[in-house]
This record gives C-alpha cells, structure tokens and sequence, in this order.
C-alpha cells in the first residue's frame, strides 16, 4: 500500500508543521471511523493502516524541538494515543 502520509521536509517552517498536525487529526479520525465499522468489515484494515501511516510520520514531531509545531502538536498526539471519543 503506497504511503497516504504527507512528509514534513522541514519542521523549523511554521507552514510545514502544519502537516504534521493534519497527520495527527487524520490518524484519529480514522482510528475512529474503523472503530465504528461493523465487525468484520474489510474496511476497517485499510483504515487503520492508513491511520498508521498517518500516526507514524507525525508522532516524532511531538518532541518540543521547533517551537513552530512543538507546542500544539501534543494536543492532537493525546486525542490520538489516548483514542479520545472513540
């Protein structure tokens, strides 16, 4: 399965941390959304491989490093990893 996943080149630019945080919200939002799926729906795999695309090309970020993403990125990392609303 080819990568969903946007790839942040540089996480110093403001407008590129951005992503980052999409990648986030998309993680969560999938995981949702194949939680959702009845039980044994196919879907429900490609989503939440997808979601893991998603979780690992952004969770990194969450470290602080760059101001410019470092501290909002927690936020959507805890809705994620804490599958808040799911």
């Amino acid at each position: 399965m080819p990568t969903c996943a946007e790839q942040v080149t540089d996480r110093a630019d403001p407008k590129l941390a951005h992503v980052d945080g999409l990648n986030l919200s998309r993680a969560w939002m999938l995981t949702g959304i194949a939680h959702g799926l009845p039980s044994g729906d196919r879907r429900a795999a490609v989503l939440r491989a997808a979601a893991k695309q998603h979780r690992e090309a952004a969770l990194p970020a969450v470290t602080g490093e760059h101001y410019e993403g470092g501290h909002w990125l927690g936020t959507f990392a805890v809705y994620l990893t804490s599958e808040a609303g799911i």
